[in-house]
């Protein structure tokens, strides 16, 4: 096994994450828009690029694991840092820590944009419940007082019908 396919690998991943990322600057815009229907589209088209990324880092995974297994190294140990420090050509060490380097910028973006994602969903959803605090009549206030201004209040509804 050689280091080039697990920086193939590795290549693939950062792919994938780039893709991610601008997916979650997409869906960011929907959600300010307020459009639910594009952004189900959106979020079909991430469970996707979730399971294609799921299934390169398993492949990767077991790459590295096998060139620890060729080399005699345990597999308890089989991280990038450790692949690094057990590789002998410079040329590969260099490129391999500069994509894992740049891996893991991807994925902090990316989790940096989804977290503001999440924070506009839940904005928008306190908007809309506030809305319908609003709309909606306090039942206990209409339904249950006792002077006469309460029981005037019990026929009205929020809307004027005769409007």
């Amino acid at each position: 096994m050689s280091v080039q396919s697990i920086l193939e690998k590795l290549n693939k991943l950062i792919s994938i994450h780039e893709k991610l990322l601008e997916l979650s600057k997409e869906k960011t815009n929907i959600v300010k828009e307020g459009n639910a229907e594009k952004l189900q589209a959106k979020l079909i088209q991430e469970r996707k690029m979730v399971l294609q990324l799921a299934q390169v880092e398993e492949s990767r995974q077991k790459e590295v694991d096998e060139w620890f297994s060729v080399r005699g190294l345990s597999n308890e140990e089989a991280t990038v840092t450790n692949l690094i420090n057990n590789i002998e050509n410079d040329e590969e060490k260099r490129l391999l820590a500069e994509k894992a380097v740049y891996l893991t910028e991807v994925v902090v973006n990316l989790k940096q944009q989804e977290q503001l994602n999440m924070a506009l969903i839940q904005q928008s959803m306190q908007f809309v419940q506030l809305s319908i605090d609003l709309l909606s009549p306090s039942l206990k206030n209409i339904n249950y007082s006792k002077d006469k201004e309460g029981e005037s209040q019990i026929n009205r509804s929020v809307f004027d019908s005769k409007a």
